[in-house]
């Protein structure tokens, strides 16, 4: 399955450094993690928007009105999994999918215990600008995208057509399924989301063609309406070898974790978490005031908790 790693984060959050072993990472995360008898919560953030728009309302919450005191400590997300299961962090409250590491600490360790669904479904996939795929349908079809390579070229791409990518910290199937689809493209890594998006903007601006990764929910799209290319249908078990990769990203329900020994005794604040659901619309509200609007996540939230008391009000402990 596909997995999302960080890139940047707001100022509020500690920011770990990548590249070194997992073991170093957690070292550096919150002294408060799993301390017990306090009321205290660590939350894991991501640094992808919609992401940190979860943890800002959880935290808005679990502070305001269940007078916790809460952190956030930003990791990749494999490390993560492992100061979750350290205790070093509590929750993580939007995994893409990581099945290696959801076998050896959910169903081996048993030190990770599932939180339950978020109630967002995530997908990520290849997208045109739709202002482009109104005036070439066909591009929208993966079999014609060699006929558009040259549209999409940069000076970062040389003589092949661009395919956008966000951190090089990603894991993802793009360079395999340009390798194995036979595509006149080269993968290239904006630096980050936010470089990501930036670019995307300009480029609409300018109103250029444009291939790129990206993901939904995500709020860019009510900024840049874009189209999904079709790539050949995803099928259990098609992208279980990396370097063989030729299909779709599938659509997946986005997932929430708990340190076991916080999800057993962390009282009011597990229980809460676990009952933290909402939708896309209600993850996209909140990203588009951090993002577009340039609100503090804490703003942000409380905007959201002010407009949707019916909501949240069912996810406190009763």
């Amino acid at each position: 399955m596909f997995r999302r790693t960080t890139l940047t984060a707001s100022a509020a959050v500690l920011t770990l450094a990548t590249g070194c072993g997992a073991a170093d990472m957690t070292k550096q995360a919150s002294p408060f993690a799993n301390a017990q008898g306090a009321k205290t919560v660590t939350l894991s953030v991501q640094s992808w928007v919609g992401a940190q728009a979860n943890v800002a309302v959880a935290q808005y919450l679990l502070e305001h009105e269940l007078g916790y005191r809460v952190d956030t400590v930003q990791v990749d997300e494999v490390p993560a999994w492992d100061a979750l299961s350290q205790g070093r962090v509590d929750a993580l409250l939007e995994d893409w999918g990581h099945p290696e590491q959801e076998q050896r600490y959910v169903k081996e360790k048993k030190t990770v215990t599932r939180g339950g669904d978020l109630g967002v479904t995530g997908h990520i996939g290849w997208y045109v600008p739709t202002y482009f795929a109104k005036r070439h349908p066909d591009v929208t079809d993966w079999k014609n995208l060699n006929k558009y390579a040259d549209r999409f070229r940069t000076a970062e791409s040389g003589g092949k057509g661009q395919l956008m990518d966000g951190s090089p910290s990603y894991v993802t199937n793009d360079k395999a399924l340009v390798k194995n689809l036979g595509l006149d493209y080269k993968v290239v890594f904006a630096g980050s989301e936010a470089a990501q998006i930036t670019q995307i903007k300009q480029f609409a601006k300018e109103k250029k063609p444009f291939l790129t990764y990206w993901y939904s929910p995500q709020w860019l799209f009510e900024k840049v309406p874009m189209t999904e290319v079709k790539l050949p249908p995803y099928k259990e078990g098609c992208d279980a070898d990396p370097e063989k990769v030729a299909c779709a990203y599938p659509h997946t329900p986005l997932q929430k974790y708990l340190n076991t020994g916080f999800a057993e005794k962390g009282g009011d604040a597990a229980a809460f978490l676990k009952n933290f659901k909402w939708t896309t619309a209600d993850q996209n509200e909140v990203s588009l005031m951090i993002a577009e609007q340039k609100l503090s996540p804490e703003e942000a939230a409380k905007r959201w908790v002010e407009r949707h008391e019916a909501t949240w009000k069912a996810w406190l402990p009763r």
